[in-house]
């Protein structure tokens, strides 16, 4: 059985792909360019007790930055079939609206954060951005914690949402979901949106789906050609999906919106 000081390697994730480890109860994870602005939304976090984020414990003898490790289950392929109901989903949309909530009131100012959210959806809150399905942490079915805030930016609720539910749902061709969501794309989308339980605009938020891909997808191929091995072995397997759903949004815009009204 691994001792405390045994590093056992955590799967998941691309930009950190290998990097990222657990030690004992804590996770060692490599610096960043933009690690100050993530320890402070962290530290804020934690100062607002909200229990849904790891902890920030310091930097290692190795300049790693030392978090908790977050008990449970991420969602990694091949689904599990609990990862993929709708009573999972809303909890996700729950735990979203508690991150928003208790970040609402955190001062993004004063810091370098990566990938700013489009102008017309930067409202100074401090989004996740990057909700994928192994970011979110289940225990007994319900999601409790997010973890992997590389990605935090300012942004708004509605920039949020739609990243999520482009993952979640998710929105894509059909022919790319390979589980128990495939034909439920529109309707679990709608679930998330209502569970998350805020007014947003159709319109705007299927809008903000699309810009979300784009742009997500643009920092991935641009990761791959500046030589990242996870961006590049994750673009080789994802430009023709990426380009047909970009096809896709174009054409089911109207259906989009029509399955939130």
């Amino acid at each position: 059985m691994p001792n405390r000081l045994t590093e056992v390697p955590l799967v998941g994730g691309t930009n950190n792909r290998g990097l990222v480890v657990r030690r004992g109860d804590t996770v060692r994870r490599p610096l960043r360019p933009t690690s100050t602005a993530i320890h402070a939304l962290l530290t804020y976090l934690a100062e607002v007790g909200f229990d849904g984020a790891p902890r920030l414990l310091g930097i290692d003898e190795q300049g790693r930055e030392v978090l908790t490790f977050i008990p449970g289950d991420a969602v990694m392929p091949p689904y599990p079939a609990w990862a993929l109901t709708d009573d999972a989903l809303r909890s996700v949309a729950h735990l979203l609206r508690r991150y928003h909530e208790a970040v609402a009131g955190f001062d993004m100012t004063g810091h370098d954060w990566p990938n700013v959210a489009p102008r017309q959806y930067d409202e100074g809150l401090a989004c996740h951005d990057d909700l994928n399905l192994d970011n979110v942490i289940f225990r007994e079915g319900r999601a409790v914690a997010l973890i992997d805030f590389d990605w935090a930016t300012p942004g708004s609720v509605v920039w949020d949402v739609a990243d999520a539910v482009r993952l979640w749902a998710p929105l894509r061709p059909g022919r790319y979901i390979d589980d128990a969501r495939r034909g439920r794309e529109l309707e679990r989308m709608r679930t998330f949106v209502d569970a998350y339980g805020v007014e947003l605009d159709p319109e705007r938020l299927v809008h903000a789906v699309r810009l979300n891909h784009d742009r997500m997808y643009r920092l991935i191929e641009d990761g791959a050609d500046a030589g990242n091995e996870g961006f590049a072995a994750y673009w080789a397997e994802s430009e023709q999906r990426v380009a047909e759903t970009r096809v896709w949004y174009a054409e089911q815009h109207q259906v989009l919106v029509g399955a939130l009204c």
